[in-house]
């Protein structure tokens, strides 16, 4: 069979869309920004239908600068952010839209944590935190009940873009057990298990899972005119991101791991069975026998995008220079062994309630490559930290990186360094559209489960060992990293996040 794949992965900012064919080869690759909106402190949401129209639009800018019909593309594929929440009323129409970066839920979080924790995650493995969708699905019963007595359906992110090709108001199971909604291993809705969340009264607006490889409905004739798909292709499930990214990346296999250093630190180990005493934040399900453990946070490449925006931007604007590799230069000229600055990448969430990032131990001497340096080792650590929760007796010595980090050679080597693991680099920048499109591929019937489509369309382009010396040396500045964190835990006073209706002029910020 001849033809081509799409995927399309929509995170918190970006949509993209990529064409492959069915080597995993890509062909093309098209970006819209998405808006986001941040009504109030803690805040972010963004519109179903300005996700659904970045996407579609990604669509055919795709097909356009490939210079193919959409009658060539065999099946397509979406992931997005997990967690979150996309409600839709009976019509269809976008009642809210909130991002998994979304902080308003987080007293609440902390009390159903407090009150049920340890039952949730023996349930769900999962840990309540503020973004999950069953926190935030209580949180709009109790503060905004007019909504919710309009939702018809409460979807996931990539959800939204299923249900524009598609018309279907439904989710997948690797989506939805990565929201903590689903009892495991049995993959099901559990009335106990939504009594612990608070949201038993709920359960109507919960979407029908589906497998994620699944065809689960055909473009229609409506989202054929906004994409330039052929009405009638085929669509799967699709793809909880964190999954889709590491597919993408060449994982699939039980006692595999994977990295992946974007927005969200992203931490994965796969295994045949669920762990019998769940560490991690969540879990998630590949296929039908390949169970995910997770531990993530909003802590990874996004603050070097911060740093940047905040510090860089008009420099390498007036140069010309890619401001990336104008960073990449920056920590290239900061001495290793030199006393460098403590980065706590908590610009956007941290380990507790409150954190908040910036530099230590800063000095007079320190230079900006010093800075973006220390940037670079402290989002690092940040993976490590998670890793160590995940990973208490190191069994996992090798894992594919993908991600911003896995674009810079120095920063990937402080990662190897810094977890003393071995990582495999992708051939593909854009993971999480290729996983999504694995998962096309396995709808479309080129090949029979996850493992053998991600063996022929995902391949890895170097490994990187780390160095001894190197190692010794930011082990100690781990423990430095983590002293200076533990120290100023005490310090850190919850936000106050707004508990009543958000005001009607909005804060818009675009991301193009």
């Amino acid at each position: 069979m001849t033809g081509y794949l799409i995927g399309v992965d929509a995170g918190n900012t970006m949509v993209k869309a990529a064409l492959f064919d069915a080597s995993g080869q890509t062909l093309a690759v098209a970006a819209r920004g998405s808006e986001t909106l941040q009504p109030a402190p803690g805040f972010v949401e963004r519109s179903p239908e300005g996700l659904w129209q970045a996407a579609s639009g990604a669509i055919r800018d795709c097909l356009e600068q490939a210079g193919v019909s959409g009658a060539q593309v065999l099946a397509v594929g979406a992931a997005g952010h997990g967690n979150g929440l996309y409600l839709l009323d009976r019509e269809g129409q976008g009642l809210v839209g909130i991002q998994s970066m979304d902080n308003r839920a987080e007293t609440l979080a902390s009390e159903i944590a407090a009150a049920h924790g340890d039952e949730i995650l023996t349930r769900a493995q999962s840990r309540p935190w503020p973004a999950m969708t069953p926190v935030l699905l209580r949180w709009m019963a109790e503060n905004r009940p007019e909504i919710m007595a309009r939702a018809h359906v409460a979807l996931l992110c990539k959800d939204v873009i299923v249900h524009g090709l598609t018309g279907r108001t439904g989710s997948e199971v690797s989506d939805l057990a990565g929201a903590g909604l689903l009892a495991l291993p049995a993959l099901q809705y559990d009335d106990a298990l939504l009594r612990l969340y608070g949201i038993e009264g709920l359960r109507h607006v919960l979407p029908e899972p589906a497998q994620s490889d699944a065809v689960v409905g055909h473009v229609t004739a409506a989202a054929a005119d906004a994409t330039g798909l052929a009405k009638g292709t085929p669509v799967v499930g699709g793809l909880f991101d964190v999954l889709a990214s590491t597919l993408g990346a060449g994982t699939s296999q039980a006692g595999e791991a994977s990295i992946v250093a974007g927005s969200w630190s992203i931490n994965q180990v796969f295994a045949r069975a669920l762990p019998e005493k769940p560490r991690a934040l969540l879990a998630s399900v590949l296929g039908r026998d390949t169970w995910v453990s997770c531990e993530c946070s909003p802590t990874s490449a996004a603050n070097l995008e911060w740093f940047v925006q905040t510090f860089l931007a008009d420099e390498a604007k007036a140069t010309g220079e890619d401001p990336f590799a104008l960073c990449n230069r920056l920590a290239a000229g900061s001495d290793p062994e030199s006393d460098l600055p403590v980065f706590h990448p908590f610009l956007y969430a941290g380990p507790v309630p409150g954190a908040r990032g910036g530099f230590s131990a800063m000095g007079a001497w320190h230079s900006r490559g010093d800075m973006v340096r220390a940037l670079y080792e402290g989002v690092a650590f940040g993976h490590r930290a998670h890793f160590e929760i995940l990973d208490p007796d190191r069994a996992f010595r090798t894992a594919t990186l993908s991600g911003g980090a896995a674009k810079s050679q120095l920063w990937a080597q402080i990662f190897a360094d810094t977890l003393g693991m071995t990582l495999r680099l992708s051939d593909c920048l854009e993971t999480g559209a290729r996983g999504a499109a694995i998962a096309a591929a396995i709808g479309a019937r080129l090949f029979d489960g996850f493992d053998a489509a991600t063996g022929a369309m995902a391949r890895h382009t170097e490994e990187i060992t780390p160095d001894p010396a190197a190692q010794a040396q930011l082990d100690a500045r781990y423990r430095r990293w983590c002293a200076y964190r533990d120290a100023l835990g005490a310090a850190w006073a919850p936000p106050q996040v707004l508990a009543f209706e958000p005001r009607e002029t909005q804060e818009r910020t675009s991301h193009g």
